[in-house]
């Protein structure tokens, strides 16, 4: 099984070293990787895939291409594909939180990544298009695609998405024209998966707070699974809702309990100025947030802590995910449910333009950052260049460009 998914396996491979610009960016990447040059997927399925993901707690692009995995090969190649998709950034950023004293991260992510975050919005600019011709294509899909554009781009909060989703759904369920063409086959639902789930939650809570009461040698690590397997099971909106989660548990917490703090704010902030320029989830702050807490133990444990909280934070959403998307499927033959999946792919085409208007309105204003975005655009639409040499070519412009 594993000789015949090696084509696969190597795309996602490199998906995972060129997928720059966060879940809306990573999804443009995942267009033309596995939908136009593979194949492997439909524009229609992976816009389904997407939709269901923002309705989940934990990294969407992550259980987006975990799911495409899944579909292609079940839940061993996904499992295997989640791995190689976290695996580089991941290390890169347990890397970062040793070598954060010692190198001028801010002079990096500058300089060799200058045209990233332009070139970024050429990619979300070319998802949402592709996505335009098999989701909006009638007067309410249009409507609902520009209302979630113009709410998201003046009400960016995590709450926003799953609302809009579930607002577009009952929207398009007005219309009494569309029923599932066919019956499929009932998915087995495993339940397993989400016994697993709350079985750890409630042994990682109940480990972690004898460790703390009873100082336990290394409690430390107890503690920091359990603190991020519960980000991964409540955060909704992508890495960005992490980011206050994490300032209160490792920043403000201890010093309100009047100790020092397990790392400082402007430590935090760095991390994640880091992992904005690194293709890749988003969530892979987490594994620099848990070397540099474990970091007082030594190199060893700084490497367990790293470890420690990157499986903490993945895996309670991989488990809800392999649990509810058999109920999912099951569900959606339903008539509601089936004509919800209109809004729900027309309200996330606006999703993605609206991310693309907010990510570009947060660089600085040069026409260089247009020009990039109109290129990269181009090339997408236009050639059939890879999109990782795409990638590549921005980056060593940034590079030549400063030197």
């Amino acid at each position: 099984m594993l000789l015949r998914h090696l084509p696969f396996l190597k795309s996602v491979l490199t998906y995972s070293f060129t997928a720059f610009g966060g879940p809306q960016g990573h999804l443009g990447m995942m267009t033309r990787t596995f939908v136009n040059d593979r194949k492997d997927v439909s524009e229609e399925e992976l816009l389904e895939y997407n939709a269901f993901c923002q309705m989940l707690p934990g990294p969407s692009s992550t259980q987006t291409v975990t799911l495409i995995a899944y579909k292609r090969g079940g839940v061993p190649l996904a499992l295997l594909t989640l791995l190689l998709w976290i695996l580089p950034a991941a290390t890169i950023m347990c890397a970062f939180s040793f070598l954060i004293y010692y190198i001028d991260v801010k002079d990096i992510s500058t300089n060799l990544f200058k045209y990233i975050q332009p070139m970024s919005v050429g990619f979300i600019g070319y998802a949402a298009i592709k996505m335009m011709k098999s989701s909006v294509r009638h007067v309410a899909t249009w409507a609902i695609m520009i209302g979630c554009m113009i709410v998201t781009i003046f009400l960016q909060f995590p709450w926003v998405f799953p609302l809009l989703l579930i607002l577009a759904g009952i929207i398009s369920n007005f219309s009494n024209k569309r029923i599932p063409d066919t019956k499929e086959k009932r998915k087995p639902v495993r339940w397993m998966n989400l016994w697993i789930f709350v079985a750890i939650f409630i042994v990682a809570g109940v480990v972690s707070q004898l460790a703390r009461l009873y100082n336990l040698p290394n409690a430390r690590a107890f503690n920091l699974f359990e603190n991020f397997y519960r980000f991964g099971s409540i955060v909704f909106g992508g890495g960005q809702a992490l980011m206050p989660m994490m300032l209160f548990q490792f920043v403000n917490h201890p010093i309100n309990l009047g100790v020092d703090p397990l790392l400082t704010g402007e430590q935090l902030l760095t991390g994640f100025g880091v992992v904005q320029a690194l293709p890749g989830p988003v969530f892979s702050i987490c594994s620099y947030v848990g070397g540099m807490v474990m970091s007082s133990y030594g190199a060893t444990w700084q490497v367990v802590g790293c470890i420690v909280a990157t499986v903490g934070v993945f895996l309670p959403s991989t488990l809800l995910l392999f649990f509810l998307f058999p109920v999912y499927q099951n569900l959606r033959q339903y008539v509601v449910i089936y004509r919800a999946l209109e809004g729900i792919n027309a309200a996330i085409v606006g999703i993605i333009w609206a991310s693309g208007v907010v990510l570009f309105q947060s660089m600085e204003f040069e026409w260089t950052n247009v020009v990039v975005v109109l290129i990269t655009l181009s090339m997408l639409l236009f050639t059939r260049i890879p999109a990782p040499l795409i990638v590549v070519g921005w980056l060593l412009m940034g590079w030549a460009m400063n030197m």
